[in-house]
């Protein structure tokens, strides 16, 4: 049974910062690409950065470059994503995904989702 399970949401203020976790059981098995969503209230999810677990290989998209690492510990089956630098704009409910491939961010291409976690900034 493919499970993520997501945690480390907070709120914080303007520039502070988050680490978000995800522990995925029996994902790595079906699927070679783990990665975050983010969906704030009446907006549509978006991607935020994935990460190749076979290769390592990071994706990000250009509004959180520099600010935001996703990274793995496959001995843990976990995946990280530390947040740096947030904003306002950041806050949303997160999503850890996961599939076969990365590079998409077209949020059906991916199969398997957590429940997410909630993070708020306040200004």
């Amino acid at each position: 049974q493919v499970q993520l399970v997501e945690s480390g949401g907070d709120s914080v203020q303007t520039g502070g910062s988050l680490r978000l976790t995800c522990v995925a059981s029996a994902v790595t098995k079906v699927s070679k690409c783990i990665g975050w969503f983010r969906q704030a209230p009446e907006m549509e999810r978006e991607g935020v950065a994935q990460i190749s677990t076979y290769s390592g290989q990071t994706y990000y998209v250009d509004s959180v470059k520099d600010r935001f690492t996703i990274s793995q510990d496959n001995a843990k089956n976990t995946v990280y994503l530390q947040m740096n630098s947030l904003k306002p704009e950041d806050s949303a409910m997160y999503y850890c995904v996961a599939d076969q491939f990365c590079g998409s961010w077209y949020p059906p291409d991916f199969t398997y989702w957590g429940q997410g976690t909630q993070v708020t900034v306040s200004s």
